[in-house]
């Protein structure tokens, strides 16, 4: 299967995406000062456990993602070369 050179940018820049947003919100719940992510004595809450596992999913994900999209334009590149190639030797 073969995807367009569209379907395959939107799919590297989501998983590009996916890791800013996702390391700026573990930055945030780290340094979290509301008490939601660690209790009155320093130890993390369900809450950052929950968090910390969307975060590494949302990264595993991205980083599929992402790869998928970047194998589709490297194969839309070599589609491109392989058929110059047999213009400029056909």
């Amino acid at each position: 299967m073969k995807l367009s050179r569209p379907v395959s940018w939107f799919l590297l820049v989501f998983g590009v995406w996916s890791w800013v947003i996702w390391v700026t919100f573990i930055k945030n719940l780290w340094q979290d000062a509301g008490g939601l992510a660690f209790d009155a004595a320093g130890d993390p809450t369900a809450y950052f456990w929950v968090h910390l596992l969307l975060a590494i999913t949302s990264f595993l994900l991205g980083t599929v993602i992402g790869a998928i999209g970047l194998r589709g334009l490297r194969a839309l590149r070599h589609d491109h070369e392989t058929a110059a190639n047999h213009e400029n030797h056909g």
